[in-house]
């Protein structure tokens, strides 16, 4: 993939600004489209957009293909006509999500909404036939899942009556018809989420500006993904986790990370020419237009974890298909806008399987100056197919970390500030400045590190439980001065829309 020397912002929409206690898919989504073509920028990037469980982590979601519920837009609810206007809304911290009671207020808009669409007398068909028609694939067992889910009081499915669960005989055909009107609720509030998100995707690319989507390589175990295909994945017949996926210990945690997720039987997956990875793609590029793969090493070697162990430590590397499947998939649909999340234990097999479909890699600059020092994250050492970033989600904020190396006394801190040559007040802005120099074809920076705020804004701390994906900016923190800055460091350095030809 050949890529325009570009520059973007990181920001997911559940941190943007808003009366609803979370960030949505209206005004403000398109406020900051506007921020972001007012300052040089033509890149949005976004977490996974599916709807999230376990943790509140858009990396654990209940579907590899749904979107998430709770970013549909109150206020466009309204100006179709499915809310009333009075809405009475808790008062919720402007600054921070509090998951709990937002997740019961928001789907209480979302049934009244449900119940006002019926009572105009539409049926779901007349509404989304066309949706309901092309998603069926997905959609059907997405929308049963949650049905049943919510009949069984929201535990796992494996808890559930054993027919539905395991799909046995005609039980699928059975609780659809006893589950109707539910069945029905998630259908519509699907379809509702795909025309908010598909008319503010075309706002962005009428504006210039793509978006990078991001795909995990692995999905939830209490997912409609496991439940409806589980010959797919590591669970037995009892539907007992055999394996798990996770990465050894590393830069993030001396005991490695134990993820949970069910691993793919790739044996099974390459006899039908890899069709479920096929749809995933095709689906999610109907979202985005740029897909980033999240621990893209997974497809040469994976790391296999015992089900049941109590840590990442006892796993073991095995081999897995890459080069089969992206073959596959470029046969079956051509050259896709593909970015690898290459960080992590990256081996000679791994730079191969990237590069032989010439996928561009991601390069972390805290990286280059953390305890390691890996100097392949300093700017003077990238190649031009590259993403550079910052920091990512799992990151501290850049303002974070040097404070951090700073207090502790590492040496990391004078190097840095040695390396980007700047003072103490300039040194998260130096760094930003040094991305954007740099010969990477695309830079994209979190909005933590563009309004410079410390750890207080950090969005994940992996391995621990709660208080992830909370931050929020307000809408005060983005200004038109902000803006100035940053589109005439684009157009400095040649990243916005006016550049000419391919880097």
């Amino acid at each position: 993939m050949s890529l325009k020397r570009s520059a973007g912002i990181l920001l997911h929409p559940t941190s943007l600004p808003g009366r609803y206690g979370i960030g949505d898919l209206g005004k403000e989504a398109y406020s900051f489209i506007d921020f972001l073509e007012s300052a040089g920028q033509n890149i949005w990037q976004v977490f996974p957009l599916g709807p999230t469980g376990y943790g509140d982590s858009p990396y654990q979601c209940f579907s590899a293909f749904a979107g998430n519920p709770l970013l549909i837009s109150p206020d466009l609810l309204i100006q179709d006509g499915l809310l009333e206007k009075n809405i009475q809304i808790p008062k919720f911290d402007s600054a921070k999500i509090d998951f709990g009671p937002l997740i019961n207020f928001k789907f209480e808009l979302l049934n009244q909404a449900y119940e006002k669409f019926k009572e105009q007398n539409y049926s779901l068909e007349d509404y989304c036939r066309y949706f309901c028609d092309e998603n069926k694939d997905w959609l059907d067992d997405y929308a049963l899942f949650m049905a049943a889910k919510e009949f069984h009081g929201g535990v796992e499915w494996t808890k559930w009556s054993d027919d539905i669960a395991f799909r046995k005989d005609n039980a699928v055909e059975l609780w659809t018809i006893k589950l109707e009107d539910r069945v029905n609720f998630h259908k519509f509030i699907q379809s509702v989420f795909f025309k908010q998100w598909s008319s503010l995707r075309s706002y962005a690319n009428n504006k210039g500006i793509e978006i990078i989507g991001d795909l995990p390589i692995f999905i939830a175990y209490d997912s409609a993904d496991c439940w409806a295909e589980k010959n797919l994945f590591s669970v037995n017949e009892t539907g007992k986790l055999e394996f798990v996926a996770g990465v050894p210990p590393d830069y993030f945690s001396e005991t490695g990370q134990l993820w949970g997720n069910p691993l793919y039987r790739w044996d099974v997956m390459e006899r039908n020419n890899f069709r479920w990875w096929k749809k995933r793609f095709t689906n999610l590029l109907k979202l985005v237009d740029i897909i980033r793969i999240d621990h893209f090493r997974g497809f040469e070697s994976y790391w296999e974890i015992p089900g049941g162990a109590p840590n990442a430590i006892n796993g073991r590397w095995v081999k897995a298909p890459g080069e089969k499947l992206f073959s596959e998939i470029r046969k079956e649909l051509g050259d896709l806008p593909i970015i690898a999340e290459d960080l992590g234990v990256i081996t000679k097999e791994v730079a191969d399987l990237r590069d032989k479909f010439n996928f561009p890699g991601i390069r972390i600059l805290q990286f280059a100056f953390g305890a390691s020092g890996d100097k392949r994250f300093l700017p003077h050492n990238f190649d031009k197919n590259c993403v550079v970033h910052t920091g990512s989600h799992d990151n501290e904020t850049t303002k974070g970390f040097f404070e951090n190396e700073k207090k502790n006394k590492t040496g990391v801190y004078k190097h840095a500030k040695k390396y980007l040559q700047a003072d103490d007040k300039s040194l998260t802005f130096a760094a930003i400045k040094s991305a954007y120099a740099s010969c990477a074809n695309i830079v994209v920076i979190p909005l933590q590190d563009i309004l410079e705020l410390g750890n207080e804004a950090r969005m994940n701390f992996p391995g621990k439980l709660g208080g992830n994906w909370c931050w929020r900016f307000t809408k005060e923190q983005l200004n038109k001065s902000i803006a100035k800055v940053y589109k005439e460091m684009a157009e400095l350095y040649e990243r916005t829309n006016i550049s000419k030809g391919d880097y």
